[in-house]
């Protein structure tokens, strides 16, 4: 063996890691590990975002700058003659989801006092509790799922026809403590902005397309990082059994519906209800939210957000790897996924 050999063998072997490749083995793994390194890091180190500040500091909590980049790079490849089905896509999960949360919560109300469970292994569990996790999907999972996957593009921009369920809207008026005057109009435009911005200048300019459509992949585990550090893992020990329970509900109940919608209404295979089975983290903030407009809820705001807040997390586990399950079966029966524009 030459020296030349011996030396590039040796370099393969101490220097070359297989890091992506064994990432990828875990399902949804460019999303999750990251998320779950962000968790791991804020629960060890809560303020070191304040401790490096600067580039940093700010990267770790930039999970909004980092979305707009990544939305707008899908955004250029989005197909400007697929809007209708589009429109289809996300108008529906959007009426499901939400019509699902309501059902429930309306059925939990039924059986249970405002205030819902005090003591006992369930405490905390209430309407607002269970409206709250099921209302609002996370949109960073959802986008980042459906980018992973080749062929996605319908799935991909449809996200901001459904991204409305976002925030306390559409719980308030589940509940019936809120009108439309309520209505975070700002959200939604917030999310259609950069997704606006890239289809038009991706329609405009192939080479704008050929440059950015690519970047979206690289952005998911840093944007993943950062939900991931906006997440403890001392949720799961506020909430206990309740909140890893409803993290369950959550991706199983909304998931198989939402997936008999994609499948059935919609007329496309299914995935993107699964990749829909998730709870937003701006759901957290809702409990709070809506005691502060109705003092009934008062009493269980806090625990209703402990819940809430270990559903994220559950859910941003728990989801992509049914989704990639499902993905992967749709593979072994010898149908490819896809909801190309193309």
């Amino acid at each position: 063996m030459s020296a030349v050999s011996f030396a590039d063998l040796r370099k393969e072997d101490f220097f070359a890691m297989p890091i992506k490749k064994y990432i990828d083995k875990v399902p949804g793994g460019i999303m999750i590990v990251p998320l779950i390194i962000g968790a791991l890091v804020h629960t060890l180190w809560p303020k070191l975002d304040i401790e490096l500040s600067g580039v940093t500091g700010s990267f770790m909590t930039g999970t909004s700058a980092l979305l707009f980049v990544f939305f707008f790079c899908i955004g250029t490849g989005i197909n400007l003659k697929a809007s209708g089905k589009i429109a289809a896509k996300g108008v529906t999960l959007l009426l499901v989801k939400v019509l699902l949360a309501a059902l429930i919560g309306i059925v939990i109300n039924m059986l249970l006092p405002v205030t819902g469970i005090t003591s006992g292994v369930f405490a905390g569990f209430s309407t607002l509790a269970v409206i709250a996790s099921f209302n609002a999907a996370n949109g960073g999972l959802y986008t980042a799922l459906m980018s992973t996957i080749p062929n996605r593009e319908i799935d991909l921009a449809a996200y901001p026809f459904f991204s409305i369920q976002s925030g306390p809207f559409f719980t308030m008026l589940t509940l019936g403590i809120a009108g439309i005057g309520a209505f975070p109009w700002q959200a939604l435009v917030s999310t259609l902005v950069p997704f606006a911005l890239g289809l038009i200048l991706g329609g405009l300019d192939p080479e704008i397309r050929k440059m950015f459509q690519p970047v979206g992949g690289a952005l998911i585990p840093f944007f993943a990082f950062t939900i991931g550090y906006s997440m403890n893992f001392d949720m799961l020990l506020k909430s206990g059994i309740v909140g890893i329970l409803m993290g369950v509900a959550v991706v199983f109940i909304s998931g198989f519906v939402l997936y008999l919608a994609d499948r059935y209404i919609v007329r496309s295979d299914g995935l993107a209800g699964w990749a829909a089975s998730s709870t937003a983290g701006a759901a957290i903030s809702v409990p709070v939210v809506i005691a502060e407009m109705d003092k009934t809820f008062k009493p269980v705001a806090e625990s209703a957000t402990a819940i809430v807040a270990t559903c994220v997390l559950i859910t941003a586990i728990l989801t992509p790897i049914v989704t990639m399950w499902y993905y992967r079966r749709l593979q072994r029966k010898g149908v490819v996924p896809s909801d190309s524009t193309k």
